[in-house]
């Protein structure tokens, strides 16, 4: 993905990432305190999470580490207050925590528990983050809240039927925390980082298939943006990190906003559809 101009500074902020103790998580931590962030991690593994905000220190750059699980909401808000007692006010949260079903199988088929727990994970995880999260970010009136997405939620996926509806499940929540933020001064926004080599992907895929996916960076600069402030007019809106060119998306936000694009929709099929926006 390209974009205009030079990147704007983030120095000063401070990050929280959800899911920060490996993959794409960790990576986005780490990217984030390079660009001169202090950065908050929050995961469920304390020896992950300790190394890796280890590692953010060794850049110079303030972190900290707190333990969740984000489908608990008292757990996961004193982890938020943990974080934002020792580096300060939030600018920007990544909902990145996810799951998926350990193999594909048919809904029908599928243990009940663990399908429903990838839901639990994706779409409560988002809830309870912003639960936690974004009070403080409407009473400061600022801050940027990303919900990490996926294209599944957007298209049939016909091998993970669990992280497919969750996917889709957290698009609409995100959709619906834009609307109630609008004038707040907080921005949503959702991104897929789209398939890459590195976290689930390489669990759900063969290693053939894993090997022709896209690189990491493509999100990691969407990201950047993000908390520089470069994409709040597309407030509420879905991004795809690996097929965006994000100068051209950001040149189209006016028409996306007017088209109530790139969002979960229905889609009519024609205007006699008694369905079709009137």
């Amino acid at each position: 993905m390209t974009g205009p101009g030079p990147a704007d500074s983030v120095a000063g902020q401070v990050a929280l990432v959800s899911g920060g103790s490996r993959g794409i998580g960790a990576a986005v931590a780490r990217d984030l305190a390079e660009a001169g962030m202090a950065v908050g991690v929050i995961g469920r593994d304390r020896t992950a999470l300790d190394a890796v905000a280890g590692s953010l220190r060794e850049l110079g750059r303030p972190a900290h580490a707190a333990t969740a699980d984000v489908t608990d909401a008292r757990d996961l808000r004193d982890a938020v207050g943990s974080v934002t007692a020792a580096l300060g006010p939030l600018d920007l949260v990544v909902a990145n925590a996810g799951s998926s079903e350990p193999a594909p199988v048919a809904p029908w088929l599928a243990d009940p528990d663990q399908w429903w727990q990838v839901v639990e994970v994706n779409v409560r995880g988002v809830l309870n983050t912003a639960r936690a999260a974004l009070p403080a970010m409407v009473d400061r009136g600022a801050g940027r809240f990303l919900v990490v997405g996926s294209g599944s939620g957007q298209y049939r996926l016909a091998d993970y039927s669990a992280y497919g509806v969750s996917k889709a499940a957290a698009s609409r929540l995100a959709d619906e925390l834009a609307g109630w933020l609008a004038g707040t001064g907080v921005i949503v926004l959702e991104v897929s980082p789209g398939a890459v080599r590195l976290g689930m992907a390489t669990r759900m895929w063969p290693a053939e298939k894993v090997a022709g996916f896209g690189t990491l960076e493509p999100f990691l600069a969407v990201v950047r943006a993000f908390a520089a402030g470069r994409l709040d007019r597309l407030h509420g809106r879905f991004v795809h990190a690996q097929r965006d060119r994000l100068d051209a998306v950001l040149a189209a936000a006016d028409r996306i906003q007017a088209a109530d694009a790139r969002a979960l929709r229905l889609r009519p099929y024609g205007p006699d559809d008694p369905l079709a926006p009137a």
